[in-house]
C-alpha cells in the first residue's frame, strides 16, 4: 500500500515535473515546449540537462514511461505529468489524459490492485484547455479510464498523443498539448469537486460530459471489463486517491453488465453516496 498525502494549496507554489521519455510524441511535445521560455539548468536528470519554466521543470529520461517506479522519490517536485503517446487499434487521432493505476494485475507497470493519486481538479482543467484548443472534429479529445503504470506516491497523471506515429509526430498535436501543459499548470486556480466513475467502455463520453457540463471533476474510472476487480478495497482506493476526495460515485448505469446488482448492495452497505450518470447530467441540465 503506497502512502500519500493530500495537496491543499494554491498550485502556483506547487513543483510541476514533466516527464519526456525517448517516444516520438514525448519529443515532438518537448519541441513544442521549447518555445514556450524554458531554459536549460545545471542540473543533470538522466544525462539530460533539466529545462525551467517559472514552476514547471522538464525531466528527460530514458526510462519508458509505464515502468518509470518510483520516480518520485528521485524528483524533487509535487505533481508527476507524463507526457507521451496514445497507442490504440482504432488508429484515431486523439488527444487524451487518464490517471494511472491498476484494477487488476500490472501487465503494464505498476502494481497490482494499486491506483495513484488522481489530480481530479487538474484532469479536468486539462481536458477542458484541450477542448478548447482542438478546433478539428476529427481530433477526440477524450478521458481514459485508469489503466497502466507505474506506480507513484505522489499526484500524477498522463497527457498523450494518440493513436499512430503520423499523429506522434504531427507538430500541431505537440503544440497543443504543450500549450496545455503550460497555461494548466502555471495558471491553476480551478476548485471543484471530483467523483469516482464506473462503467461503459475505456473511452467514456458520459464521463466527458461530466467535465464539460459539471462543476464536478472525473478522477477514477473503473470500466465495465474491470468491474469483477472493484471490491471494497479497490472502491475506498478509488475514492480516496483522488484530489479532491471524491465525494460521489457515478454509475454508467447501461454499462455494468451483470455487476450491477453487486455494486449497488456494495455502494448502499457502505453508505457512499451515488448516482446514475444519465439522471445526474440531466439534474444539472435542467
Amino acid at each position: 500500500m503506497i502512502n500519500f498525502i493530500y495537496y491543499i494549496v494554491v498550485f502556483k507554489s506547487v513543483k510541476v515535473a514533466i516527464i519526456i521519455t525517448d517516444e516520438l510524441a514525448d519529443k515532438n511535445i518537448l519541441k513544442q515546449l521549447m518555445n514556450s521560455g524554458f531554459i536549460k539548468k545545471n542540473t543533470l536528470y538522466d544525462g539530460e540537462p533539466v529545462l525551467e519554466y517559472e514552476n514547471i521543470s522538464i525531466y528527460q529520461t530514458r526510462k519508458i514511461s509505464i515502468f518509470a517506479e518510483h520516480i518520485d522519490v528521485e524528483i524533487d517536485a509535487d505533481l508527476f505529468v507524463f507526457a507521451t503517446r496514445h497507442k490504440s487499434s482504432s488508429m484515431k487521432p486523439s488527444l487524451t489524459c487518464h490517471a494511472p493505476g491498476n484494477w487488476a494485475e500490472a501487465e503494464y507497470g505498476g502494481e497490482g490492485k494499486e491506483l495513484c493519486v488522481a489530480p481530479a481538479n487538474l484532469l479536468k482543467q486539462f481536458y477542458l484547455s484541450l477542448k478548447e484548443k482542438v478546433k478539428d472534429d476529427m481530433i477526440e479529445v477524450t478521458l481514459e479510464a485508469t489503466h497502466h503504470g507505474p506506480l507513484l506516491d505522489k499526484p500524477c497523471m498522463f497527457v498523450e498523443i494518440g493513436s499512430s506515429e503520423k499523429e506522434w509526430s504531427n507538430e500541431s498535436y505537440g503544440r497543443i498539448i504543450a500549450e496545455s501543459i503550460v497555461d494548466v499548470f502555471t495558471n491553476y486556480d480551478f476548485k471543484c469537486k471530483s467523483c469516482f466513475f464506473i462503467g461503459g467502455g475505456h473511452y467514456n463520453n458520459y464521463a466527458n460530459k461530466i467535465m464539460e457540463r459539471t462543476d464536478y471533476a472525473v478522477g477514477h474510472i473503473c470500466p465495465k471489463f474491470m468491474l469483477e476487480n472493484l471490491d471494497e478495497t479497490m472502491l475506498n482506493q478509488a475514492i480516496n486517491r483522488c484530489i479532491p476526495k471524491s465525494e460521489l460515485v457515478l454509475l454508467d448505469w447501461d454499462g455494468l453488465g451483470g455487476e450491477k446488482h453487486r455494486l449497488l448492495e456494495m455502494l448502499e452497505r457502505l453508505n457512499i453516496k451515488f448516482e446514475r450518470v444519465k439522471r445526474f447530467l440531466k439534474q444539472k441540465e435542467n
